[in-house]
């Protein structure tokens, strides 16, 4: 589903050139859970961000669902991100002033959906998390789990083959944590969704089919 080769990121200032990954070589199965964990700085997200199609290697190739996505106009990612990825993030950036019903249809707005069409999947996104019951609420009237599930719903509504998720457990306490976590392994198993997790949690990171562990921007597992 996803293949990295050679993968290689710096970031460059005037005086300053720093290698945030070096040489990452991966391959992700359709339908695998992977999580990736290491050190803070260690360029976790900065991977991420790469398979996400947010931010673009310096060096090597990425490949998603077959398509080789180098060559690809600013356009075309978007459009690709939009139908075939979902992103949850740990700060859930959602909108308050929206409604959870509102914040969750937002991805299907940049695709060629009606209204009704938008509200029924949406719907039926809140319903897989368990949030049927709080469409009509506001962001700052739910918990840090609430949250959490309605940027789970808002990542899903679109039918991702793929979902990357940043951190999903890390402002949660280990109840809600666990919680979101059987989430996230419900959609792998029921629905077969590939799943690339950072983590900081060795006990989240052991529920997933896979462990890579980043150092100083190398793969060491």
């Amino acid at each position: 589903m996803i293949s990295l080769q050679n993968i290689e990121k710096v970031y460059r200032t005037t005086n300053i050139e720093t290698l945030a990954l070096n040489n990452i070589n991966l391959d992700i199965a359709k339908g695998e859970f992977l999580s990736i964990m290491g050190p803070s700085g260690c360029g976790k997200s900065t991977l991420l961000n790469i398979m996400g199609l947010l931010d673009a290697p310096s060096k090597g190739q990425i490949k998603i669902a077959d398509q080789t996505t180098g060559n690809l106009s600013d356009k075309q990612l978007a459009k690709f991100r939009n139908q075939k990825l979902g992103f949850i993030f740990q700060s859930y950036h959602l909108i308050n002033d929206l409604q959870v019903l509102d914040n969750v249809e937002l991805p299907l707005l940049y695709r060629d959906t009606t209204a009704k069409e938008r509200r029924q999947l949406a719907s039926e996104a809140l319903e897989k998390v368990g949030l049927s019951n709080r469409m009509k609420h506001f962001p700052t009237q739910l918990s840090g789990g609430q949250r959490q599930r309605v940027a789970i719903a808002r990542a899903i509504v679109g039918r991702p083959e793929i979902i990357l998720a940043d951190e999903p457990t890390g402002n949660l306490d280990s109840a809600m944590g666990n919680e979101i976590m059987d989430i996230l392994i419900n959609l792998n198993k029921n629905d077969g969704t590939t799943i690339i997790m950072v983590t900081h949690d060795e006990h989240m990171a052991q529920k997933t089919h896979r462990l890579v562990r980043l150092f100083d921007g190398s793969q060491v597992l």
